[in-house]
């Protein structure tokens, strides 16, 4: 029989109220909360949270406070990353960022989603009429080599975007995103090649 984790990261649905992820859930908050107060110039005590909280990390990675996460243990970064101020990323499946990535302020990485019904979402009410922790399901998202990532994007659960590709500001990326292009809007799609 799966854990809930073991559902969590194959896409299943799962309970979010597990008392493994929860424990991972805030061990992650507490890092994230103790990263953001770092003084801004303490890069040893920044890379040393860095790499108890991420899944994998190469040479070179930037983070500007305040960075939000889930859990943590399921982002992967490349070489030479820069994440700029107020990004979250969900990571309740896989996030794979290739390396020489840029990612403006406040961008939103989600790999977690609902049922759109509300029985699934959250089953029978208990006697008291609450609710059990909501079900969820996840999708990985991976971004590729040389990606520049605009302020205020939403790269939503099960996207691929390739390399070589710069995604404009303020778009919602609902769908993968090939190689080599310039990409904006909501419902972001391509507009030109990128050489």
């Amino acid at each position: 029989m799966m854990t809930e984790k073991e559902k969590m990261l194959a896409g299943q649905l799962y309970d979010c109220g597990d008392t493994e992820l929860l424990a991972q859930w805030h061990k992650a908050k507490d890092l994230v909360c103790e990263y953001n107060q770092i003084p801004s110039n303490d890069g040893v005590k920044k890379a040393e949270i860095l790499k108890e909280l991420l899944g994998g990390q190469g040479k070179n990675l930037w983070i500007t406070p305040p960075f939000y996460v889930d859990y943590g243990e399921n982002i992967y970064f490349g070489d030479n990353c820069e994440v700029n101020m107020n990004c979250t990323f969900l990571d309740d499946n896989e996030i794979h960022i290739g390396d020489n990535a840029l990612i403006a302020p406040n961008v939103q990485i989600y790999t977690a989603f609902h049922p759109t019904n509300a029985l699934d979402r959250f089953g029978e009410p208990k006697e008291d009429g609450s609710f059990a922790f909501c079900k969820t399901q996840t999708a990985p998202v991976y971004i590729g080599k040389n990606v520049w990532i605009g302020g205020g994007v939403v790269i939503l659960p099960g996207v691929h975007i390739g390399n070589n590709v710069v995604i404009g500001a303020g778009s919602v990326v609902a769908k993968d995103i090939p190689d080599n292009s310039v990409a904006c809007g909501n419902s972001c799609r391509v507009i030109r090649e990128n050489k």
